[in-house]
């Protein structure tokens, strides 16, 4: 998805695009998530939607693109209101025996007239909860998530997977993103880093603390207390994806991961490591990864990736003369690297957009297949051959 709008930078440039799981419609009033009492009303407000998780899958109406939502008389009864009284209060009141339902505040739409109101903000409010199944199914919390497992069944939206099939369209696709990445990270967080004990989520769901006590009881001394900690919040893991050009300008380095299907290349792509710079990375990855040596880099577009927390930063690089020539013999990750004319990367582009929703495997006329146009890296390749991004703006 881009925007049209010419402007001075746009003329040097190019054409900003949003990709996909970016470009959420909901104002996430961050500052408000300490603040108990809004987010009660918001709760509790018969225009607020919930959006059921299950092993962080959404709920999705079939054929639509669109996410199911359900009213708070639907989860009242398995989420209470968490939020009736000031958070300070409520972890004074921590008891970590108790199952507590895990809901995440996304935000409000400030685009519907009914809502929510805090000062000059007002909107439907949004939220995510996990409704998977416990362990145990007999305990009294578990009967309550059931309800609303029913409730979801009954709609007939059922709750899919969308890594690999992106049925959902792009805003509620950012809606998700934002909901499951945040979902992820509390599910994977239950103990302290810094003393082992049990966390606590608060703020939303975008934070966890480790209470200084348990059913009324003193712990131990914890240094994620009374600092701002990195393992008090969730964290997004910084990883580049680059579309090389060779120094010609006329071919573009893909690779097929060992994991592929034969005959599915994509752009490279990997981790940034600490104290390194995104340019650093690419250089780096792309070496390990083919052996090709980069010069010049340049960030184009980045996309938000909640598996289960990534942010891809695309880059367009070109080859350096004398460093072309590929070696797998660094990384064992790719199966096989190539340098791909443009006419072919065209093919295969234009064969992938008939096909945007998801990965298509079956055979077609191409000699290659690559990501569906929904991936960031489909973009990359689409900006090199069909727009030229790599060439210099006039």
């Amino acid at each position: 998805m881009t925007n049209s709008l010419v402007t001075p930078l746009t003329k040097r440039y190019g054409q900003s695009i949003q990709t996909y799981f970016s470009g959420s419609p909901l104002n996430r009033v961050s500052f408000l998530r300490d603040n108990y009492a809004f987010l009660s009303d918001a709760l509790t407000n018969p225009t607020t939607r919930f959006l059921p998780m299950q092993s962080l899958d959404p709920s999705i109406w079939p054929d639509t693109g669109l996410l199911n939502s359900l009213v708070y008389d639907d989860v009242k009864d398995a989420i209470g209101n968490p939020f009736e009284r000031p958070e300070t209060e409520a972890i004074a009141a921590w008891d970590s025996s108790k199952e507590e339902p895990l809901l995440i505040f996304l935000g409000i739409d400030e685009s519907k007239a009914d809502g929510v109101t805090y000062d000059k903000y007002s909107g439907q409010a949004y939220f995510a909860v996990d409704v998977t199944a416990p362990a145990d199914p007999t305990t009294p919390y578990a009967t309550k998530l059931a309800g609303i497992q029913k409730t979801v069944q009954a709609s007939k939206a059922l709750f899919t997977s969308i890594r690999m099939n992106f049925v959902l369209n792009f805003s509620e696709a950012a809606i998700y993103a934002q909901a499951r990445s945040y979902m992820d990270w509390n599910r994977r967080n239950p103990f302290c880093a810094g003393c082992g004990a049990r966390t606590m989520s608060v703020n939303g769901g975008a934070k966890r603390v480790c209470p200084p006590t348990d059913r009324g009881v003193a712990k131990g001394p914890c240094p994620s207390r009374g600092v701002v900690t990195n393992i008090s919040f969730p964290r997004s893991d910084p990883t580049i994806i680059v579309a090389v050009v060779n120094a010609a300008g006329d071919r573009l380095l893909l690779g097929r991961n060992k994991r592929f299907p034969v005959g599915f290349y994509s752009c490279l792509a990997g981790f940034c490591e600490p104290a390194e710079s995104i340019e650093e990375a690419v250089r780096r990855e792309v070496w390990e990864e083919s052996g090709v040596k980069l010069g010049k880099v340049a960030i184009y577009a980045s996309q938000p990736w909640p598996y289960p927390a990534s942010l891809m930063i695309g880059a367009i690089a070109e080859a350096l003369p004398d460093g072309e020539e590929i070696h797998l013999e660094h990384d064992p990750e790719l199966g096989d690297a190539q340098w791909f004319p443009f006419s072919t990367v065209r093919d295969a582009l234009t064969v992938a957009e008939r096909k945007s929703n998801g990965l298509d495997l079956e055979p077609t006329e191409t000699s290659i297949k690559v990501p569906p146009s929904k991936a960031i890296a489909h973009n990359l390749m689409r900006a090199v051959v069909f727009e030229n991004a790599h060439l210099p703006k006039i």
